[in-house]
């Protein structure tokens, strides 16, 4: 009998051309359907709830797949864990609705960009391959309140690199947070859904007015604009992260009957997040067990490649 799982994985993006399958490319997506279906012994699909860019990092994409093969979760989760390369994991592993879908389902995500913003190299301390070194004092008090400009349900197509005339460019930002952690600026936007480029256009935005380039309320004629040369350079793909997605509690049940549901998770070590109502996914105590969500704590938990 068919049954659908839904897969947590993390990845370190440097080396993969994106989430998407393509030929003759490295992709997250072609390497987890050539370990499952080694496992399976069957073609497999695998759907993913975004379609990160090239070099893209995540540290909790979510995805689905269908299989009648009987293997337990557990082992099947260390079967496919262990025919991946060193740059890609299996988090978690469980079995969901019938009806879940990795990207239609997908309430929010929180995307994470870091900046290194000293003079000396973020080499020294290794972290080079994880986030952009922008070596000009960033002010993030002005970036933060130009954030506010991003935030509610409004027209984004001044921040997507590919938008057609005819292209529904109306996304919902829900948060939009700038702080800094000593030399590093970091970029926190959650958001329904979001265009082409678009998280990776908005800190470019923000570096603009972070640097005394632009005023924080030029931000807001940006968007009204509606003219994507008129916004901030794209940032590069290295500082950012997937960091988590939201999903609705019911979709992550085997069986809508069945008690309680775990709540699905995106890891995050780096800084706790805020908890929400519903659905989050994230680990409890900082480890998740080899069956994937069981030991998950409820807290807070679509559109292609929003770097």
């Amino acid at each position: 009998m068919p049954r659908k799982l839904m897969m947590l994985t993390a990845y370190d993006g440097t080396r993969f051309h994106g989430w998407q399958r393509q030929t003759g490319r490295r992709t997250v997506q072609e390497l987890l359907e050539h370990s499952l279906m080694r496992v399976v012994r069957h073609p497999i699909n695998v759907v993913g709830c975004s379609r990160t860019d090239a070099g893209v990092h995540a540290h909790g994409h979510v995805s689905h797949f269908v299989t009648e093969h009987p293997l337990e979760v557990r082992r099947l989760r260390h079967a496919i864990g262990s025919r991946l390369s060193e740059d890609l994991e299996v988090i978690a592993l469980r079995e969901v609705n019938v009806r879940f879908h990795a990207t239609h389902d997908a309430v929010s995500k929180l995307y994470r960009y870091r900046i290194h913003n000293a003079r000396g190299r973020p080499v020294r301390r290794m972290q080079h391959r994880y986030v952009y070194h922008f070596w000009r004092h960033l002010d993030v008090d002005v970036m933060q309140a130009a954030s506010r400009h991003f935030i509610g349900t409004q027209d984004f197509r001044a921040m997507a690199t590919r938008a057609a005339d005819k292209d529904n460019t109306v996304r919902t930002i829900h948060r939009c947070d700038v702080f800094r952690r000593w030399d590093e600026v970091v970029i926190e936007i959650e958001g329904s859904g979001f265009l082409y480029n678009q998280v990776r256009n908005m800190v470019g935005t923000l570096i603009n007015v972070g640097r005394s380039f632009w005023a924080p309320d030029e931000v807001r004629r940006i968007l009204d604009g509606r003219d994507r040369t008129q916004a901030g350079q794209k940032a590069p793909a290295r500082g950012l992260a997937l960091c988590w997605v939201r999903y609705p509690p019911e979709q992550l049940r085997p069986d809508c009957g069945a008690g309680k549901a775990s709540s699905p998770a995106g890891v995050d070590s780096d800084r706790a997040l805020p908890s929400a109502k519903g659905c989050e996914v994230r680990p409890a105590g900082g480890t998740l067990q080899d069956d994937g969500l069981d030991d998950l704590r409820d807290s807070a938990l679509t559109e292609p490649s929003p770097g």
